[in-house]
């Protein structure tokens, strides 16, 4: 690159000058001049108001000073599939015994649908199970990055299974190999009659 003569102005210097004449400079602390320096003024800020606790506490709620969060959730417990039949069903030495598809379904349909499809597939002495759940990704503007949720019915599987209803049917679940789904299917095991 060759140096730039330090006299010389830019070619565009015209339209810089242009546009910080129409920039309006933002609002700043009020200044407090002292001797050479300049210092921002202090600006005292309102203390925040702390709610007395109500004069009943109900046995129900206990009240929780404001230091204090909720605890979270109960997590769902998981149950993978063994590893051993994992590595069997993902390199097809262990056959799929019947695949459902949810894609497209509100999470009601898909929920019903899959208890009755693991009921009957369980009643009929299937094993292994594919549930496609798909991924589900839901982005800002099509770009990856910018992700803001994972798929509903990708999250709401674990729970469906671990329910009373299908929960002594099924013996484990694990995510799908690639060939199979990768991540927007999952294996499930049922156990045996």
């Amino acid at each position: 690159m060759s140096k730039r003569d330090p006299k010389r102005l830019p070619p565009d210097f015209h339209l810089w000058t242009h546009v910080t004449e129409s920039v309006e400079p933002l609002r700043r602390k009020p200044l407090l001049t002292l001797g050479s320096g300049t210092l921002p003024v202090p600006v005292a800020e309102p203390a925040p108001q702390i709610k007395a606790p109500p004069k009943k506490l109900s046995a129900a709620k206990p009240f929780l000073p404001p230091y204090q969060a909720p605890k979270p959730m109960a997590r769902v417990p998981e149950k993978a599939v063994d590893p051993a039949i994992h590595k069997k069903v993902r390199r097809g030495r262990i056959e799929i015994d019947g695949r459902i598809d949810l894609h497209g379904m509100t999470q009601i349909e898909a929920r019903e649908a899959l208890h009755r499809y693991v009921t009957t597939r369980a009643a009929s002495g299937a094993r292994t199970l594919l549930v496609i759940t798909g991924k589900g990704l839901k982005t800002d503007n099509d770009y990856i990055a910018a992700m803001t949720e994972r798929g509903i019915l990708r999250t709401m599987l674990p729970i469906w299974l671990s329910e009373p209803g299908l929960a002594h049917l099924v013996s484990g679940w694990s995510p799908a190999a690639r060939g199979h789904g990768g991540e927007g299917a999952y294996y499930v095991r049922l156990r045996r009659a």
